[in-house]
């Protein structure tokens, strides 16, 4: 069976710059293309999944027989083998260590530290001014995943250096990513500011784990419990490098989620005055002027739909497997070693299960419109032995968020919202005013 070639390929940089310049419109298109389509990034062949049929093949159905493919392979040399970019046994001996740290009393827990971030933000405001909106959110998520990891004095430095350098390390990477491998190795100020965050996030964080190991006391938080973890066949520990890709890992990969639908559910919120309603009428029910708990998460039921949107709206771009054997897709047997490419934005932006999909709409998500998805459709954190293991940690940080912000202010726009793309869609200067309610 043949598969057609996506347009534009150039000699040499393949599909690459096409890729990075339209980025979403490029991969949106290719859908019509067929449920499979290939893509060169340089000289180097790939698969473009399409469907969200193959999508639950690759991620869950198949999930063994694919490894993280070129995208981690780039970042592995400098935030290490952590959960998100590990493989095989190693990756399940890491997440079966690692799931007790996102059990539901554990989340539960961090609630608490959620609502108290949140309140401590929205405390320091002003009503009528006006805030950069995406920077607060960046740097409450980096408040809530940093004091959920770390609850100590040096842990305060390794917050304040993740909220200058995640950042740096995320946007920079994904150029890296997708660029033939010379690029990484020019003398331009990207590389020099992504090697510069990477070395600074590596020396605070050894210091952490240094100073943890002295002091050996549990202090409740993510870093005492990945401390005190063991393998169940061998009794060991992790070694200080696997605390440090462990922990590297959840920084990185817990922060620009959340932060991003925060940004764009607060967004969404003000630009359409009904939802606006139906949020602040439920936060109004079930809160009755109190301050939000883990146990009001699942009674939010139209605001879970509304954060639900949002990851629709605006997910990840691309997520890369490697096929560990032979494996067919699609009709089209591919051997060890195949790229396959799967894009959430594209599944999630296909009118076929998402009518008007640049709409937003909440009521996508009642209970008897969600089970008509096949599955595969909506992956805003992946699926099978790869799902994310914060996605809990993730849904209930939003939901807390936003319940504490709305609760006390209305967030109105200044001026249209401009969108930077890395992988994902970054708002750019989302200025809002404070307004109480």
């Amino acid at each position: 069976m043949s598969v057609p070639v996506a347009p534009g390929r150039l000699p040499f940089l393949g599909h690459t710059v096409p890729l990075l310049r339209k980025r979403f419109a490029f991969t949106r298109n290719l859908r019509g293309q067929g449920d499979l389509v290939e893509v060169r990034l340089g000289p180097m062949r790939a698969y473009f999944v399409t469907s969200p049929q193959l999508t639950h093949q690759v991620l869950v159905a198949d999930a063994p027989k694919f490894h993280k493919g070129r995208m981690y392979d780039k970042f592995r040399p400098f935030v290490g083998n952590g959960l998100a970019l590990s493989n095989g046994t190693f990756h399940l001996r890491q997440r079966r260590m690692m799931q007790p740290a996102f059990h539901r009393d554990r989340i539960a827990a961090y609630a608490g530290t959620m609502v108290r971030a949140a309140r401590d933000l929205v405390e320091g405001w002003r009503p009528g001014e006006v805030r950069r909106i995406e920077q607060d959110m960046q740097g409450l998520a980096v408040t809530i995943v940093g004091e959920a990891l770390f609850s100590t004095e040096i842990g305060a430095r390794a917050i304040a250096e993740a909220r200058r350098s995640v950042f740096v390390i995320i946007k920079n990477g994904i150029v890296r990513a997708l660029s033939p491998g010379f690029v990484e190795k020019l003398p331009i100020q990207a590389n020099r500011e992504f090697d510069e965050a990477i070395a600074r996030m590596r020396a605070i964080v050894h210091e952490v784990i240094a100073a943890r190991r002295a002091d050996d006391t549990d202090h409740g938080d993510l870093l005492s419990m990945l401390l005190r973890a063991r393998d169940d066949e061998t009794g060991e520990p992790m070694s200080d490098e696997q605390l440090f890709d462990e922990v590297i890992t959840l920084l990185t990969a817990g922060i620009e989620t959340t932060a991003l639908a925060l940004a764009w559910i607060f967004h969404e919120i003000a630009a359409d005055p009904l939802v606006q309603r139906r949020v602040v009428d439920e936060l109004d029910e079930v809160l009755a002027g109190r301050a939000v708990t883990f146990d009001d998460v699942p009674k939010l039921t139209y605001l879970g739909q509304v954060a639900n949107e949002v990851l629709r709206k605006y997910p990840m771009w691309l997520v890369m497997r490697r096929t560990a054997e032979e494996v067919e897709l699609g009709g089209v047997r591919l051997p060890p070693g195949t790229e396959v490419i799967l894009s959430p934005h594209t599944l999630h932006h296909d009118p076929e299960h998402f009518p008007d999909p640049e709409r937003f709409d909440p009521d996508r998500w009642t209970p008897g419109t969600a089970r008509q998805l096949p599955r595969g459709a909506f992956v805003p954190f992946g699926g099978g032995i790869h799902q994310c293991i914060g996605n809990h940690f993730a849904l209930t940080e939003i939901v807390t968020v936003v319940a504490t912000v709305c609760s006390r202010y209305r967030l109105v726009p200044e001026r249209p919202v401009r969108v930077k793309f890395t992988n994902a869609a970054y708002p750019h200067d989302l200025m809002m005013k404070v307004v109480p309610r």
